[in-house]
């Protein structure tokens, strides 16, 4: 199980996943009030946010970072040491919310990712990542915003640096993945590669984000924000992801990457057109859509590449990606209907379910060595 980071983390983050969702709607509904926790919706977010893709963020890193770097990957008792971080910030949270020593407890782990993350590859000279390390940091310094004050300023920080991983790591990824797939079945058509434009977009993200963060409700923000949904729209149409519709395991890193530039445009709306759409839709099509998806996407080609099986989605996974994409809609029209009830209850139900399904179909194989 400590043998390489994507074994315990990527289990932890999808037993997270199944488990603080229901217990948040359990406290939503007035049916369970926890005693360590006396702010339910800041729990929420901040488990969700920091907990689950901390988590999911880990197994990726420690697992990604030795390939990057060609140095050995962290395992055995550091490993084991880092995930006793990442548990005891859990417990913390559950326990002790709002308390100095709980706050103290759930500060640790991400600093130190961050430092790990630091120290394998700058001793590699890998500069190429740098910024990957540079937004591992940035996402600490955003919890520790949340937890320490002021929490909106962390909690829009957060959002805006899981929004550029995703858009930095994925925009390497889908594209490569996509063409490696392409190639051997022999298409003439290939997505585009990596150019001045992939710059420029990733560059008007971040000024879009940089500026929500510090004026949310600003003019300039909004239209930022629609700049970069368009221009992130334009990105992931260069990318051939039509051409992948015969495996859900590519597919899925498509439509996860959607939500980004939709929850841009979400929230741009939610600025000039309140009455329409409000923060919160936005920030979900961030989170359920675009971090939920993509983490669950790249948790399952990554579990199943790093122990040895081929790159193809069962069914049950396929389900598994239909439930959480249900869930981010579900979840988003919401706050368009009159009781949002039903709807809160059906992407509570397909979250939970999407990520079950995971744990039973991917627990055997995390749990083993890597087939030969």
């Amino acid at each position: 199980m400590f043998s390489q980071g994507f074994r315990p983390f990527f289990l932890a983050a999808a037993l997270l996943a199944v488990s603080a969702l229901p217990l948040w709607m359990l406290q939503f509904t007035g049916a369970l009030s926890l005693p360590g926790v006396p702010d339910p919706l800041a729990w929420h977010s901040h488990e969700m946010l920091f907990g689950y893709l901390g988590a999911a963020l880990a197994g990726f890193l420690l697992t990604a970072v030795p390939n990057w770097t060609g140095r050995l990957p962290i395992a055995g008792g550091p490993l084991m040491a880092l995930f006793g971080l990442w548990l005891a910030g859990r417990l913390a949270m559950l326990m002790d919310a709002e308390g100095p020593i709980g706050t103290a407890v759930a500060l640790t782990f991400l600093p130190v990712l961050a430092a790990v993350v630091w120290r394998e590859v700058a001793a590699a000279g890998n500069r190429r990542n740098l910024p990957v390390c540079l937004l591992v940091t940035i996402l600490a310094v955003a919890q520790i915003l949340f937890l320490l004050g002021p929490a909106e300023v962390g909690l829009r920080l957060g959002f805006a640096t899981a929004a550029m991983m995703i858009l930095l790591i994925g925009g390497r990824i889908i594209p490569s993945f996509t063409t490696n797939w392409l190639k051997k079945r022999g298409a003439a058509a290939l997505p585009a590669p990596f150019g001045r434009g992939d710059t420029v977009v990733l560059a008007l993200s971040l000024a879009a984000l940089a500026v929500w963060v510090a004026l949310p409700e600003g003019s300039a923000a909004a239209g930022l924000l629609g700049v970069a949904a368009a221009a992130n729209l334009w990105r992931l149409s260069r990318w051939r992801g039509t051409a992948t519709m015969a495996e859900p395991l590519l597919l899925v890193l498509h439509l996860a990457y959607v939500w980004l530039p939709l929850g841009f445009a979400l929230l741009a709306l939610s600025t000039v057109m309140p009455a329409l759409v409000v923060p919160q839709q936005a920030l979900h099509a961030l989170s359920a859509g675009g971090i939920g998806l993509m983490t669950l996407a790249v948790m399952t080609r990554a579990s199943l590449g790093h122990s040895g099986r081929a790159l193809t989605a069962d069914r049950a996974t396929t389900l598994a990606f239909g439930l959480v994409f249900l869930s981010a809609g579900a979840r988003v029209a919401a706050d368009w209907t009159d009781d949002p009830m039903l709807l809160l209850h059906l992407a509570a139900a397909a979250w939970t379910g999407g990520f079950l399904l995971f744990l039973l179909r991917f627990v055997p194989i995390l749990a083993k060595r890597r087939e030969p």
